[in-house]
């Protein structure tokens, strides 16, 4: 059977796996069963995951007062959110800077592709509501303008 295995397949589930923070993801077709688990080491990693959950729902409730005095934009994928270009490079939108409609103002990886997220709108940073390389959620509040 392993001449029936797509490699391209297992590569692309692999690379969902590490994408999502699973621990273990299965695709099974007929009778082509695939399994792809992350080693036990990486348990510990998968320890502050629910961690991370809470401090990412904090400021979501939060984010709903702010929005009187500005405009949330909210995450439009599941991702990483990343507030700079690479790491140790000044973040693109930092609070109290200006931005431009269309200018980008984070990046949110997803399929290991960088989505630059623009301004919705030119204004002023007021918040930012994650951290660089922090998992993100489908409209999960990124930042306020103000």
């Amino acid at each position: 059977m392993s001449k029936d295995l797509d490699e391209a397949l297992v590569r692309k589930l692999a690379g969902l796996l590490e994408e999502t923070g699973l621990g273990e993801i299965e695709y099974a077709t007929g009778d082509l069963r695939i399994r792809i688990a992350k080693p036990t080491v990486n348990a510990t990693y998968a320890a502050p995951m629910p961690t991370a959950a809470p401090v990412a729902a904090a400021p979501a409730a939060p984010a709903a007062a702010p929005a009187e005095d500005g405009e949330v934009v909210p995450s439009p994928m599941v991702g990483t959110a990343y507030i700079a270009p690479e790491p140790g490079a000044a973040a693109f939108a930092p609070v109290g800077s200006t931005v431009r409609k269309g200018q980008t103002i984070m990046i949110v990886e997803a399929m290991k592709t960088m989505n630059p997220i623009p301004a919705p709108r030119d204004g002023k940073i007021k918040s930012v509501h994650v951290e660089n390389g922090q998992p993100v959620e489908f409209g999960q509040p990124l930042l306020v303008l103000e």
